[in-house]
């Protein structure tokens, strides 16, 4: 029986995947968190086999998570589980440590295919950008505007997006602030603004027009 821990702020979320996995044979839900902290006290005192996680998670978000497992639990795999889009964050999350990529959108089927996939050793991602990857293709419009950007820029751009100030964002991330104004002053110059209300405008308006 695999042991799964479930992660979203969306209590509706936990709850509906709770009653989904309750019939099942081979998947048990050991637990469920509504943030990351809560997440990382939960491993440290339970059994968990594969984390289905929401990437923005309240207190620390999905991908510095994803940092703290791989170093200090690295026998846990983790799946990001996301309204984001797969274009834009999936490779992201592999790189950080994730070893599979779900959307919000799919049906109970994929979500357990892709668990066992990962449980057996696999990689789980979407056929379509499998075979993007896969045939060295370009991974739709809409994610060329992340494309350019480093998966700790991203972490940082969605920290800032979020309202974070330099100090709060250098805790969640583990850095200092100095770092911190680093990469800011690094995203304004590859997203070609002066300011950070630019820069944050800029990536709402593109994740807006992406919805």
């Amino acid at each position: 029986m695999i042991k799964l821990l479930v992660a979203d702020h969306h209590p509706i979320v936990r709850k509906g995947l709770e009653h989904l996995f309750s019939a099942s044979s081979d998947i048990k839900i050991v637990g469920s968190v509504d943030n990351g902290v809560s997440l990382l006290d939960f491993v440290k005192k339970n059994k968990v086999d594969i984390i289905l996680t929401e990437a923005d998670l309240p207190e620390l978000n999905g991908l510095t998570v994803l940092r703290y497992l791989k170093s200090d639990f690295p026998d846990i795999k983790t799946i990001i589980f996301s309204g984001q889009p797969e274009e834009v964050y999936a490779v992201s999350a592999i790189k950080a440590g994730a070893l599979g990529y779900v959307s919000k959108s799919v049906n109970i089927i994929t979500i357990n295919e892709a668990i066992l996939k990962v449980h057996e050793g696999g990689i789980y991602l979407s056929n379509e950008l499998t075979q993007a990857l896969a045939f060295g293709k370009n991974i739709k419009k809409k994610g060329s505007f992340y494309k350019k950007l480093s998966t700790r820029e991203i972490e940082v751009l969605k920290l800032l997006t979020l309202g974070r100030k330099n100090k709060e964002v250098a805790k969640e991330l583990d850095i200092n602030e100095k770092t911190v104004s680093t990469y800011k002053a690094r995203l304004m110059r590859k997203l070609n603004v002066t300011n950070l209300i630019d820069l944050v405008n800029q990536a709402k308006l593109h994740e807006q027009e992406k919805s």
